[in-house]
């Protein structure tokens, strides 16, 4: 989304960091309800309180007339189908690994980005990304690699295996997802797609209701509406940053969410790092941030291509 010619970088980035604040709060909300909770009931709480804070955002910004109207319906579920089943195995492994992990493991979802861009949607992607990508993925190895070799054992141990597993196939799918939402964009509005990925989200968790789903507990029940709350919350706070500040402005600030993330790990949940996930992380960050400073280099060129295009064309 570009930003509005009442440009105001720094209340974008504050709205930036606050967005990543709500959504660790959602992440915390998660795993203070419990182990035992099955990953699509999650999945259905965060979606369907997650409606109520968007609502309000699109009636106070005057865009809740017409949000739903859609040319590409199918487009929309395909999306929110892809999404809520990355939703899921992020949630599993959020559950049995620790915040720090499951963040830096994340990560691999904007690198994996790059990837299905030049498959998918035929990108130019030269050797700088790709090289950062390669980077990016090999941290993500580091990381992962400890619980991974735990699938040669049973108990706690392939358990934590299978959670690292899925989170990387929950960022797999989230880059599938994020790269439908740009076949998207060409037709519908942003609040349009959140709204729909949202209800649709809703509904497809309720699905698994037969899968499993436990009797909640008074806390367990006010934590993941409150996951719900924070998500919404951190969504609205992450589209207007983008009004205030470009893209690459911001999008550094994504990985702020490490610092944050062990912060609160350590202080809440007394969950340590390990050198694996700091060592795996100063590559797939440097990686990440790395693509972000190519990706504005190359769009202030094809800027000044375009303003330099017409003088050269002959009247």
């Amino acid at each position: 989304m570009p930003f509005e010619a009442n440009a105001n970088p720094l209340r974008g980035i504050v709205l930036k960091l606050c967005s990543i604040l709500a959504f660790l709060c959602m992440q915390t909300c998660i795993k203070l309800a419990g182990e035992g909770i099955a990953p699509g009931q999650v999945t259905f709480f965060r979606s369907f309180f997650g409606i109520a804070p968007i609502i309000v955002y699109l009636f106070w910004r005057h865009e809740l007339k017409g949000a739903y109207k859609t040319q590409r319906p199918v487009g929309h579920f395909l999306r929110s189908l892809i999404g809520i089943t990355s939703m899921g195995m992020g949630f599993y492994g959020l559950m049995h690994l620790p915040l720090p992990e499951v963040i830096a493991l994340g990560y691999a979802m904007p690198l994996l980005s790059v990837v299905f861009a030049a498959l998918l949607l035929g990108e130019a992607v030269r050797i700088y990304r790709w090289s950062a990508v390669g980077i990016g993925l090999f941290g993500v190895m580091i990381i992962s690699w400890p619980k991974l070799t735990l699938f040669r054992e049973g108990g706690m141990g392939s358990t934590e295996a299978l959670a690292v597993a899925l989170v990387l196939a929950g960022a797999t799918l989230g880059a599938l997802a994020m790269i439908q939402v740009r076949r998207l964009l060409i037709t519908e509005k942003g609040p349009t797609i959140v709204l729909y990925f949202s209800s649709f989200a809703a509904l497809l968790s309720l699905a698994t209701l037969p899968f499993g789903w436990s009797s909640l507990a008074v806390w367990p029940m006010v934590l993941l509406i409150l996951s719900g709350l924070f998500g919404g919350v951190g969504q609205i706070m992450m589209t207007e940053s983008y009004r205030f500040a470009d893209a690459s402005t911001i999008a550094p600030f994504d990985y702020s969410s490490i610092i944050f993330g062990i912060a609160i790990s350590f202080f809440i949940f007394g969950e340590i790092p390990t050198m694996n996930t700091l060592t795996g992380s100063v590559f797939v960050v440097g990686a990440g941030i790395f693509i972000i400073f190519r990706e504005h280099r190359l769009g202030l060129e094809r800027r000044k291509i375009r303003r330099v295009s017409p003088s050269q064309t002959p009247n």
